[in-house]
């Protein structure tokens, strides 16, 4: 694989590979960029398997980074926003001996002290294999270092070579740089010899507007994002007929918000995709554009469901966490995925809800996504997130944070969720406490963000 990258971009020449906000490069372009950095890195004694942290977003230089780590053999922990707390946490973890920093062009800086603990990269050095370590989203604690084999992925998602469509694609490079969805979505944009588009903020009015600009046919997003673009109106702002796919994912979808997007985009559609950092993203077939059930269709994926828990064999299953017991792995090599799912009759599955985040109510199990879901269909609720919150007396109570259409008071809100709750849901399952929100809080990796009980 490393040996036909480079000679096959250059084959591209002067098709477009990557178009940010700066200019737009050529394949060639980005063939020459990484025979650079190549030659910078071992000017700073960058070597094979030495760990390295590749600070920035989705652009030129940063894509030409990440191909150069990789042909170099290296270990690269993507990060795209780089505090001291997550420098502490990659640091202690990782033990990174280069930090690279992608602005206008690439910085290299050496890190002194690291030295890995024994054993940790054994198996990517034996196979002569570079690494890449993600950072979970460390919304229960300090972030997961999660390490794979990168040379396994990449085999996988641009298979035996990277080949030109008739027709190149323009291909929307929403999600993060250091989330395995944005990787996915980079390696399937080489593997058609298409255009990486990048945005230069992710605001639903930016994607939109490249939408427009770019005749983007494949939108990969999250609900919560396609919501906002509901809620904004900027589907009706900007001509998005160009769009023939929608894929969503890095959460579940609500069955109502499902139907509000297949009311706004009628001649779209629209794919469920299911994947996680720890085994990559899988091919999936929705059951309908209309429809929250999906069947996993992969060769290089098995799954299994285990007392309602989806848990899934991959051939790019990650290496282990290198800071946090590896008990999300069964004895068989299973990784329990915390997904709570059901499955019908034809075989298609659909998520319920992640069993972290259950509310036990006296005993009673509630799932957040089946309210969440419900709410949504009142004319009344733009937006919602349920959670729960500690009670003396059953353990713990339900919330919900509601962002309403049009003006309403707090007393009027609840008294709404009551009403239209009743009948609908058993008693115990209907709110104690409804917030009145301006805005539902979202993660940068645009999931909705809830207290977890």
């Amino acid at each position: 694989m490393r040996d036909m990258i480079l000679g096959r971009f250059d084959e591209l020449g002067d098709r477009t590979a990557v178009v940010d906000p700066v200019a737009a490069y050529s394949y060639r372009d980005l063939a020459d960029e990484i025979r650079r950095l190549g030659t910078t890195m071992a000017e700073h004694w960058v070597l094979p398997h030495d760990v390295v942290i590749l600070n920035g977003d989705f652009s030129f230089p940063s894509i030409a980074a990440l191909l150069a780590l990789y042909l170099n053999r290296n270990v690269l922990v993507p990060v795209v926003s780089l505090t001291e707390a997550s420098l502490a946490t990659v640091t202690r973890s990782c033990a990174p001996q280069h930090l690279m920093r992608v602005g206008a062009g690439v910085e290299i800086e050496a890190i002194p002290g690291a030295s890995p603990a024994a054993g940790t990269y054994d198996r990517l050095v034996a196979a002569g294999a570079s690494g890449l370590i993600l950072l979970s989203s460390g919304s229960t604690g300090e972030p997961k270092a999660i390490l794979h084999n990168l040379d396994a992925i990449v085999a996988e998602k641009l298979g035996t070579r990277v080949r030109a469509a008739g027709r190149p694609a323009n291909i929307l490079m929403f999600l993060l740089f250091d989330h395995i969805g944005g990787l996915n979505s980079l390696l399937g944009a080489l593997r058609l010899g298409g255009t990486a588009i990048v945005p230069q903020s992710r605001t639903p009015e930016e994607i939109c507007a490249l939408i427009e600009r770019h005749g983007i046919r494949l939108l990969p997003t999250s609900p919560t994002f396609l919501n906002l673009i509901l809620i904004g109106g900027y589907h009706r702002e900007y001509d998005l007929s160009s769009l023939r796919l929608i894929t969503y994912g890095t959460e579940p979808m609500p069955q109502e918000l499902l139907a509000r997007v297949n009311a706004a985009f009628p001649k779209i559609r629209l794919l469920q995709t299911f994947g996680t950092s720890e085994t990559g993203i899988s091919t999936t077939v929705s059951e309908s554009s209309r429809s929250t059930y999906f069947r996993i269709d992969d060769a290089n994926v098995r799954y299994r469901i285990v007392d309602g828990e989806l848990q899934l064999k991959s051939r790019t299953q990650f290496l282990g966490y290198l800071n946090h017991p590896n008990d999300v792995v069964t004895e068989d090599d299973w990784f329990r995925t915390g997904d709570l799912v059901e499955q019908n009759a034809d075989g298609y599955i659909t998520v319920k809800g992640r069993a972290k985040e259950v509310i036990n109510v006296g005993g009673e199990k509630v799932l957040p996504l089946e309210l969440e879901s419900i709410l949504l269909g009142s004319p009344l609720v733009d937006d919602c997130v349920v959670y729960g919150k500690p009670n003396a007396i059953t353990g713990q109570t339900v919330c919900a944070d509601i962002r309403p259409h049009g003006e309403m008071t707090r007393a009027e809100l609840r008294r709404h969720v009551v009403d239209y709750l009743t009948g609908k849901v058993d008693a115990f399952k209907i709110p104690t406490k409804v917030n009145l929100i301006d805005s539902v809080t979202v993660s940068d990796r645009f999931k909705k963000k809830r207290v977890l009980p």
